[in-house]
């Protein structure tokens, strides 16, 4: 067999075993070097060049140019096929063309709807344009340009748009990222990191999606979908040091201390490769959720001590990206009874039998059915009606979300209860946060909540770190976790040794007069990849 034949089968048996959506299958040089806006005519790719001033038709399978002809005007940039024709979008004159894509010939000439247009693309029945000024992607009436719905862009920069036939994709310039988006609302459903640093125009062509890229003059194939549930990237090597201090004062002793110090598991996107405890003389214990702690006692303890309980642990933490497509959920009923039994269930900081949640629950959800599209529902709606503010306390979920304001734990208690109380599983986790720095200390931790999605399993989804203007960022809280999160908690309620607490509980008895002073501290330590 000749050595470029088994490259070649080399190369596809890697790329079916590895790839996952946004990996490159292949990639071409453009055939000028200003490529701007991109299409895909059911057979070819078109290639715009704002300097060369002209649209270039490709071969997909090797790149190479079947043709040319002049474009519409002299600062081309998106490109849209709509059957028949081309339709290209001018940015000097700040018009659209429809033009023939034999010979170039102008068919129909009509307004763009807004200043800057950058990206095109055609959704069957009409044009959607994105202006990266206005930070707009709109949607246009073919008889005049003018915009008959209009949202907000994923980031600040909005570049090449294209339509899979069901989402909108858009490109981003600054955030050097590709963006899956429901047309319906603006929302962003999936991000990917763009192959190159200066991505532009966009295409799909029934089962990949391809982007040229501004600064590397290249045409990128990637893959769309595939059986990848989740990339890891970016790891982070470190030793955490988990310290629970209680500083005897007073007169007297300190009878009895129970520490509780929650274990972390290997996870996805955490890998634990050692865990030490002091002093000795611990045990391990279980909770009704499963969660591991190491558990730490004292007696009789005079005044004026010191009682430090520490963990360490040397661990790898990856950021993860999950790439939920909403229509590869399962339905409500794929649901395992098990885990509907006990994530659905009520607790003392959820209320969800209280009438208000009741209702409120029903009312956000309405008809919908797919638990991704209720969950997301629920996801705004907390991310909206609330607004981040530490009141003191823990209040249940009916009380916080009547008063809007919350701490995350609180955010988290009330986006539970709602997604309980609309039947989709729930549950919260605990961390200790990398604030700042690599070598860092933590000592306000964090707790974001989880849901079950079928054929997805658990999922991370944070409505407090959601609570952002730009529909990016809010999609980058659901189902993505940066590498600055060491997850030590993994509980549904009231644990039988945690309460609503995480990362660690104590319990003791005193003599009179005596005070304790407790404090917890999370120490990041970087340690060579």
């Amino acid at each position: 067999m000749k050595p470029v034949l088994i490259f070649a089968l080399l190369f596809t048996l890697l790329t079916n075993l590895w790839s996952h959506p946004g990996k490159i299958v292949k990639q071409f040089k453009t055939p000028y070097s200003h490529s701007t806006g991109l299409t895909f005519d059911g057979k070819n790719l078109w290639v715009a060049d704002h300097l060369a001033d002209k649209l270039v038709c490709l071969n997909p399978a090797n790149g190479k140019k079947i043709r040319e002809i002049p474009s519409p005007g002299f600062w081309p940039m998106g490109l849209a096929w709509d059957g028949k024709y081309l339709w290209n979008v001018d940015k000097k004159q700040k018009k659209i063309f429809q033009v023939d894509p034999k010979d170039g010939t102008i068919l129909n000439v009509i307004d763009a709807p807004s200043g800057n247009p950058e990206g095109l693309t055609w959704d069957g029945k009409t044009l959607w344009v994105s202006d990266y000024r206005a930070k707009k992607i709109m949607k246009i009436d073919l008889s005049d340009g003018t915009a008959v719905q209009s949202f907000p862009s994923p980031a600040r920069y909005p570049q090449g748009l294209t339509f899979d036939g069901t989402y909108l994709w858009c490109s981003d310039r600054i955030m050097d990222e590709i963006y899956m988006i429901d047309p319906s609302n603006g929302e962003v459903i999936i991000v990917l990191k763009s192959p190159a640093p200066y991505p532009r125009g966009l295409a799909w062509d029934g089962k990949y999606l391809w982007n040229v890229d501004y600064q590397t003059d290249q045409l990128y194939c990637l893959v769309r979908q595939d059986e990848e549930k989740y990339v890891l990237t970016n790891p982070r090597h470190a030793l955490v040091t988990f310290t629970h201090e209680v500083k005897i004062l007073g007169k007297g002793e300190l009878k009895n201390l129970d520490v509780y110090t929650a274990i972390p598991e290997n996870l996805p996107q955490q890998k634990i490769i050692s865990t030490q405890f002091s002093p000795q003389g611990y045990q391990f214990v279980e909770d009704q959720w499963e969660q591991r702690f190491a558990h730490y006692n004292y007696q009789n303890i005079p005044a004026e001590n010191v009682l430090t309980s520490v963990m360490k642990v040397e661990t790898e933490i990856s950021e993860i990206t999950y790439f939920i497509f909403p229509d590869q959920c399962g339905t409500m009923k794929d649901i395992p009874a098990n885990i509907r039994a006990t994530y659905t269930a009520d607790g003392s900081k959820y209320q969800i039998n209280d009438p208000y949640i009741k209702n409120l629950a029903r009312e956000i959800v309405g008809n919908e059915q797919n638990p991704y599209w209720r969950a997301r529902k629920i996801f705004d709606y907390v991310r909206n009606h609330l607004e981040y503010k530490l009141e003191g306390g823990w209040n249940v979920a009916p009380v916080v979300l009547k008063r809007g304001t919350g701490s995350c734990s609180e955010y988290t208690f009330s986006f539970i209860a709602l997604c309980r109380a609309a039947g989709i599983p729930a549950r919260y986790v605990g961390s200790i946060v990398v604030r700042g720095d690599d070598a860092s200390i933590d000592d306000v931790f964090h707790r974001w909540p989880e849901i079950y999605l079928p054929n997805y399993g658990w999922i991370p989804i944070d409505p407090q770190g959601g609570d952002k203007p730009l529909p990016r960022d809010r999609a980058l809280n659901i189902g993505h976790l940066s590498n600055r999160f060491l997850i030590t908690t993994r509980g549904g309620g009231d644990s039988k040794y945690l309460g609503w607490y995480y990362n660690s509980f104590e319990k003791y008895q005193t003599d009179p007069q005596v005070r304790l002073e407790i404090e917890t501290i999370g120490d990041w330590n970087p340690l060579p990849k």
